[in-house]
């Protein structure tokens, strides 16, 4: 069983690299790489897309690196590969981001990429630290995490998605922020899993457990 964390050079990938070894080595779920290598990316049975920064830096770094993303549209999508983005990797997953301009993403799940603006003017952008999900939706990769648990944070732009459906989870911040997305083989997490202690950790063991 081979996962892949997919370097593009779009964010530091070892805290990432430390926490999903921790948790395979846990329960026996194969070996974690981090690559840019189509090849191998291509050969994966699990794919995870980090990413930190603005959403069109992102898109381009990826885009750059000839057939990398045409392996991870090929696993996921064809092949029906499990794939978790997190962060900047689940926002490109929408139809478009709005960041700085306006940037096609992968279209996997319908939705616009668009600026966090609080109700409450006193709360600051970007949305940074621990906030409480709530859970919208059941999920396999969800197993043994409720409303009230906690995830680490860090944006100023989020998804909004088109179908309720594939909002499985969201947090308030003067307004509804969505948290994770989903649909089919795919999951996206807009905060950290592996900074989010407990819960994050939960979730990347369930990654590494699920089969769609």
């Amino acid at each position: 069983m081979l996962t892949v964390l997919v370097d593009y050079d779009s964010g530091n990938l070892h805290s990432a690299h430390k926490a999903f070894e921790r948790m395979a080595n846990e329960r026996g779920s194969g070996t974690i790489v981090v690559t840019s290598e189509a090849d191998v990316v291509a050969k994966a049975d699990r794919i995870v897309l980090p990413g930190d920064g603005a959403f069109p830096a992102c898109k381009a770094h990826l885009f750059d690196r000839s057939g990398l993303f045409e392996a991870i549209e090929e696993a996921v999508t064809v092949k029906a590969r499990p794939f978790m983005g997190i962060c900047i990797g689940m926002q490109m997953m929408a139809t478009r981001g709005h960041e700085y301009a306006q940037t096609a993403g992968f279209d996997w799940i319908g939705g616009d990429v668009v600026k966090i603006t609080p109700s409450d003017k006193t709360l600051k952008v970007p949305h940074m630290g621990w906030n409480d999900l709530v859970i919208d939706h059941p999920h396999a990769v969800l197993d043994g995490i409720a409303t009230g648990d906690h995830a680490y944070f860090v944006h100023s732009y989020h998804f909004n998605v088109t179908k309720d459906t594939e909002r499985l989870s969201h947090v308030d911040y003067a307004g509804d922020i969505t948290a994770i997305v989903g649909r089919d083989n795919m999951i996206g997490f807009q905060f950290h899993p592996e900074k989010s202690q407990h819960t994050g950790l939960r979730m990347i063991s369930n990654f590494l457990g699920w089969a769609p």
